[in-house]
């Protein structure tokens, strides 16, 4: 990223917002040259204006960060939670973990049991696969031979689960909640498939 729009959201991310006359003043630019910045930067989405009242005079216009511009700095969930893994593995092995991730995955899905209650099988296949896919997820499903498929294109968390195999289980658990019928993970991203499949076999 270019050096000066790199330092407008790093002005942002540790003050919260910023004008243009506050941006010019560190930079050492014209408004003129600040808004040019800060128009790519809105451009690409990494900032938004809006307007601030003050005590006195016309609302001054104030930007921040966009949760995409917020994206730019790394976060370390996966390192952190592949540590709380191997902590939990090494503490209470391989059961505890698998307990684990149960209660997570029930937990997880305890907010959409109402999208999905009252619903036959296949309406509710087709309403878990929105809802993974609301997770950011490609997401397809199928049928044949009387069992219902939930095809996930896209690993949510790939960086922990090529470590830990074992969360995995989790979404499959998670799915199950959901769909109150049997389900089985017949191929997985992080085994070198090229999507996570759910075979749902009806009760």
């Amino acid at each position: 990223m270019q050096p000066t729009r790199r330092q407008i959201l790093d002005y942002l991310r540790s003050h919260g917002k910023g004008s243009v006359k506050e941006l010019g003043d560190l930079l050492g630019l014209t408004s003129t040259g600040i808004r040019q910045h800060l128009t790519i930067l809105e451009r690409d989405s990494l900032i938004e204006g809006h307007e601030e009242r003050g005590r006195v005079g016309r609302p001054a216009l104030v930007y921040s960060l966009t949760p995409l511009g917020d994206g730019v700095y790394p976060k370390k969930y996966a390192t952190l939670a592949a540590l709380l893994l191997d902590e939990i593995r090494s503490l209470n092995g391989d059961p505890g973990v698998q307990e684990l991730l149960q209660r997570a995955a029930k937990r997880k899905a305890e907010p959409y049991l109402g999208r999905v209650a009252g619903m036959d099988l296949p309406a509710r296949v087709s309403e878990v696969a929105r809802i993974i896919e609301a997770e950011g997820c490609l997401v397809s499903t199928s049928s044949r031979g009387g069992a219902h498929f939930i095809n996930r294109l896209t690993c949510p968390y790939p960086d922990v689960a090529h470590a830990h195999k074992d969360l995995c289980y989790l979404d499959t658990q998670f799915v199950g909640y959901l769909l109150e019928s049997p389900v089985s993970l017949d191929s997985c991203i992080v085994r070198g498939d090229p999507a996570c499949i759910y075979r749902i076999q009806p009760r």
